[in-house]
């Protein structure tokens, strides 16, 4: 079984650091073979695949702009009437994924609009979030790219949406698992997108709604994220729901709970059980460190230096 391969997600880690070229570069000197950013649009796209190349650095994963954030918006996927800015900023996101030779693009569902009633607008939002789905699918098919969309908890994100429903699985309703979307031989022939993965709003297993999503948007290029984080937080069970949904899992974040610290740090998961099943199970894309350092950020990393010094380091074209 092949080491896990990590990458350092700069929005989170080297916050002593004052911006995303300078995070980057220290990502490389700490040993990460690559990194992915929240959100890269402040910085012009250049300086920062300067700054990955200097370090030998691949950048693995972007967000698509989050939208309004003075008037609460976290992304615009499913958020109705909001579909024209959502391709502008899906057509930015493209730009900037080809100028960091970046394969991966975090599409953001979004939060339920201020004022808007949750139940009420259920419908219109998973409308609306397909609708976007397919149209990004199409566009990303024409490119080298991939596309991802994570989900969004409600003790951290209230108000994210989810396209979960407490029908989503109940006595008497049926779900059909759609056919295996892993990683593809020919990767850039084959772009993907990750629907949320939680469920915001029924006590089902956390991958439950996201992977009807998948069969409904009908796509080859639609995968999972998997927010360990966010996954024991809303549901628990991490070792039923790995072994079952992780054949639709394109990319792994982590981060320890509760407090959202290093995967060292106190808290309720045993990372080293989790990295050994996610090995056990054939797990090959990266696992992206997202989680808020309680220091100095190289000092934290102690508990990676751990992996590589027991598991070693991945190999070229593992």
């Amino acid at each position: 079984m092949a080491p896990l391969r990590f990458s350092a997600n700069v929005s989170w880690l080297f916050p002593e650091l004052p911006g995303l070229p300078a995070r980057l570069r220290a990502a490389g000197s700490s040993g990460f073979e690559a990194a992915e950013v929240g959100w890269p649009y402040g910085e012009p796209p250049e300086a920062l695949a300067l700054a990955a190349r200097e370090v030998g650095l691949q950048l693995v994963l972007i967000n698509t702009p989050p939208g309004d954030r003075e008037k609460g918006e976290m992304g615009l996927g499913a958020v109705p009437g909001r579909q024209a800015a959502f391709r502008d900023g899906l057509e930015q996101a493209v730009l900037y994924a080809k100028a960091l030779g970046c394969p991966r693009i975090h599409l953001m569902a979004g939060r339920v609009p201020q004022g808007a009633d949750r139940a009420a607008v259920r419908g219109e939002m998973e409308t609306v979030f397909l609708e976007n789905l397919r149209h990004a699918a199409g566009v990303l098919a024409q490119g080298e790219l991939y596309s991802w969309i994570p989900p969004g908890a409600r003790r951290t994100l209230w108000g994210c949406w989810n396209p979960s429903t407490p029908a989503s699985r109940t006595p008497g309703t049926s779900w059909i698992r759609p056919s295996r979307v892993g990683p593809q031989p020919c990767v850039s022939s084959c772009p993907l997108i990750l629907v949320p993965s939680l469920s915001l709003m029924a006590p089902s297993p956390v991958s439950l709604p996201a992977a009807a999503i998948l069969e409904k948007v009908g796509r080859p290029n639609l995968q999972l994220q998997m927010d360990i984080f966010h996954w024991q937080i809303m549901d628990g069970n991490l070792t039923g729901n790995i072994r079952e949904f992780l054949p639709f899992v394109g990319h792994v974040q982590v981060a320890q709970v509760p407090d959202r610290g290093e995967p060292s740090s106190p808290g309720e998961l045993n990372f080293p059980y989790l990295f050994q099943l996610l090995e056990d199970e054939g797990y090959k894309g990266f696992v992206g460190c997202e989680y808020q350092p309680r220091g100095d950020t190289v000092e934290g990393l102690s508990w990676l230096r751990s992996y590589w010094d027991k598991r070693g380091r991945p190999q070229a074209g593992q």
